[in-house]
């Protein structure tokens, strides 16, 4: 699990890399919008799947139902089983398609 150990014995251990993604949540009073941190390999499911109840939130913005703003930080914490739906912004398609 350690990587190594320096001569006053600090620990040092593995980076786990991860990738920002913008998303937009929405649970049932606020909606959110920030950045999640992914692992390269997995999926945004995958990170919404993990065991710890808190999802990390950084250079978040959350909204009322109204859109105003009502709080902006750089790190937030969401317990995911608030969480109502999530989008990731590169997905948004904001145009009704007509059928």
């Amino acid at each position: 699990m350690f990587s190594q150990f320096d001569d006053k014995g600090k620990i040092f251990t593995r980076v786990v890399t991860k990738k920002p993604v913008d998303v937009t949540i929405q649970t049932s009073i606020h909606r959110i919008q920030g950045k999640i941190h992914v692992r390269p390999e997995d999926r945004l499911k995958d990170e919404l799947n993990r065991t710890e109840p808190f999802l990390a939130i950084t250079d978040a913005s959350v909204f009322d139902t109204q859109g105003k703003i009502l709080y902006q930080c750089s790190f937030l914490t969401l317990n995911s089983s608030q969480i109502v739906w999530m989008i990731p912004d590169d997905e948004i398609n904001t145009q009704k398609e007509v059928g």
